[in-house]
């Protein structure tokens, strides 16, 4: 279960504003990577904070209610399908932290972050299973969670046949079905196999190893 032992420890180390980073979304097909960053209150307890992958969503509904009524700050930011295709998963969840941190309405001095460092002059603390080791980076993983299957829910709207209110973009039985009979959509991660191989155009695989690969200035060349 997730403690306050990390904060107390940041704080008895003379930093004052805490921010929890997580992200949701890391493993989808489709749409964006989320992250949220949670500057809690010491003194305004929230209980029941967990990872949000051991809470079901009526509970983390209630939970996010009360991180955005009693928290310090929170912010959300996201790296969208065609940014994660370019950079890969795995830099694209780091830039989605980022952009939730410099969204808070407050400057942080110390970052507790799930697994990664980000990209921030700002000391941090990367911590392996974060979300069930502290309580601001369990409410970051709520708050992204939530924030992503609100997405998740109006983009089933715009495409019904893939299910998304309900597998949440994650490669599940009815989702794979549907890309091997619809194949994807202009919102779908390429850069992942499953994606990839439904696809019914061809996609760009770099030049052939028999072509040299021009330089800046033969591709971009002016008259």
């Amino acid at each position: 279960m997730p403690s306050s032992r990390h904060e107390r420890a940041a704080r008895n180390a003379g930093y004052r504003t805490i921010a929890g980073l997580d992200e949701a979304g890391r493993g989808a097909l489709f749409g964006p990577v989320v992250a949220a960053a949670v500057v809690l209150d010491p003194g305004r307890q929230i209980r029941g904070l967990d990872d949000s992958k051991q809470l079901d969503p009526e509970r983390r509904q209630v939970l996010a209610a009360r991180i955005r009524e009693r928290a310090v700050a929170w912010a959300i930011g996201a790296a969208d399908p065609f940014e994660i295709d370019r950079l890969n998963i795995l830099e694209a969840s780091r830039l989605a932290m980022r952009r939730a941190v410099e969204r808070l309405s407050v400057a942080c001095d110390y970052l507790l972050i799930d697994f990664m460092r980000v990209e921030l002059d700002i000391p941090q603390e990367p911590l392996v299973h974060g979300d069930a080791r502290s309580f601001s980076i369990a409410a970051a993983s709520i708050l992204a969670k939530v924030e992503r299957d609100r997405a998740l829910a109006r983009w089933d709207a715009v495409f019904p046949d893939y299910g998304f209110a309900s597998n949440k973009g994650y490669g599940t039985v009815d989702h794979l079905a549907a890309l091997d009979r619809l194949g994807p959509t202009s919102l779908h991660r390429f850069s992942f196999a499953p994606v990839r191989n439904a696809s019914r155009q061809e996609l760009w695989r770099g030049y052939p190893a028999f072509i040299p690969v021009p330089a800046q200035g033969q591709l971009f060349a002016c008259p």
